[in-house]
């Protein structure tokens, strides 16, 4: 992952009470100039006065956060001393929960993955099986790639949704057998020992496009997410469109086939029973296109038969048919909210998205192009997300970062149980 970010640096202020705020600003634009930046870039970027910038990087070298990298000569005058991040200096632990797979990343602070795993997600119904998984993986993690406890700012979790954030609960998500109210967030700070922080699937998937994209226009933009289920994040002004509830993102229920399936919601041809996976393989089933029967109520099966469902399209048989209908249906939801709030760029991701991109990319940009009503001189932007299946995982990385270090409104709403990342990590140094 690149630590050149394409959002603006945040200002800073000339208040001594705003001391912490400052320094998170000044890390911040430190850490999204990879080749470093000299004291007099700094200030030109935070608007900071020499003085308080000498200051809050004297601290910031004290904390070994980031270090003097040579000098550089720019006109006249004596060479100016580079200052860049030191990656090493604290880690971040992403774990992404999907009812078939769970996904773990160690993100260092430059927000590179210097190791990932994967783990089955137990099919006992309740909590405390997944729990136990997740706290055992963390571990193994780090130990196997030799990174210091002391320096993990926190493990960051994205979850199915609904999530009650200020609790730390997930709700009810509809594909996890006996989750009801579960406190995701105490129990597993409980078991590994970190501050937790809790996101949405989706809005973490989002994070990770923020922080690590490369796009001339990284600050607003949809991202879809296609997993067991299907969402979409929204960004805009570079900052995760959450919601009051934090939920945002649910769109399960936008029709895409009028003479479709009736839905729970009363209407015909939701997204939510024409798209997800475990729609396609019940239909596959009903057209004999698999000729084995799928048990629904089980990821790990729907998983499988989705698998060979996407293997046996690339020959374009009745399989491709049933694919490509669902990338057009999910392109015509996608319509809905870039005409809804002008976006021309659209980024695709997930656990599926490997699997889908080929029918997805020779499909989605001609629907958009006939659906979209704004005048885009070069239409709608569509990519896939550069981070794999790992989105989910690395954004939840990264919103331990965010919290922790970044000077950005958000650290207000993500809560903590006990010390916060940014307070733990002073305590250790």
């Amino acid at each position: 992952m690149s630590a050149e970010f394409g959002a603006p640096s945040r200002r800073g202020t000339n208040l001594p009470r705003m001391g912490d705020f400052n320094q998170t600003v000044v890390l911040d634009a430190i850490r999204r100039s990879p080749d470093g930046l000299s004291r007099i870039e700094l200030a030109g970027a935070t608007g900071l006065s020499a003085q308080t910038l000498s200051n809050i990087a004297r601290r910031l070298l004290d904390q070994a956060l980031i270090v003097e990298s040579g000098t550089v000569r720019k006109g006249r005058g004596k060479p100016r001393t580079v200052l860049t991040l030191n990656p090493t200096a604290g880690y971040a632990v992403g774990v992404h929960l999907d009812p078939a797979v769970i996904t773990f990343v160690i993100l260092d602070l430059s927000g590179r993955v210097v190791a990932h795993s994967t783990r089955r997600t137990p099919v006992e119904p309740g909590a405390e099986a997944i729990v136990d998984v997740m706290a055992s993986a963390v571990a193994d993690l780090l130990a196997g790639a030799g990174v210091d406890r002391g320096l993990v700012l926190g493990v960051g979790v994205a979850s199915p949704g609904p999530i009650d954030p200020e609790h730390g609960v997930v709700v009810d998500p509809p594909f996890l057998r006996g989750w009801h109210q579960v406190p995701l967030r105490s129990s597993l700070s409980e078991a590994t020992g970190f501050p937790v922080v809790l996101e949405k699937d989706v809005a973490a998937a989002a994070v990770a496009e923020i922080w690590g994209s490369h796009s001339e226009s990284p600050e607003n933009f949809l991202f879809v997410y296609l997993g067991t289920g299907i969402g979409m994040g929204l960004v805009s002004g570079g900052s995760v469109l959450r919601g009051r509830t934090q939920n945002a993102g649910e769109v399960g229920h936008i029709v895409v086939a009028p003479d479709g399936p009736a839905c729970t919601c009363g209407l015909r041809g939701c997204l939510a029973v024409t798209c997800m996976p475990q729609n396609l393989v019940q239909e596959a089933v009903l057209l004999g296109v698999l000729d084995y029967p799928v048990d629904n109520a089980d990821p790990g099966a729907v998983e499988t038969a989705f698998l060979d469902l996407c293997a046996r399209a690339v020959d374009g048989t009745a399989a491709r048919r049933i694919i490509d209908v669902s990338a057009e249906r999910v392109a015509k939801a996608v319509s809905v909210l870039t005409n809804a709030l002008d976006f021309d760029r659209v980024v695709f991701g997930g656990p599926y998205w490997p699997l889908l991109a080929g029918s997805y990319l020779r499909i989605v940009p001609d629907v958009l192009r006939r659906l979209t009503v704004a005048p885009h001189a070069d239409g709608i932007q569509i990519e896939g997300t550069a981070f794999g299946t790992d989105v989910g995982a690395v954004g939840a990385a990264c919103t331990v970062f965010t919290n922790a270090l970044s000077p950005s409104p958000e650290q207000l709403l993500l809560r903590t149980d006990g010390p916060g990342p940014a307070q733990a990590a002073r305590a250790r140094r």
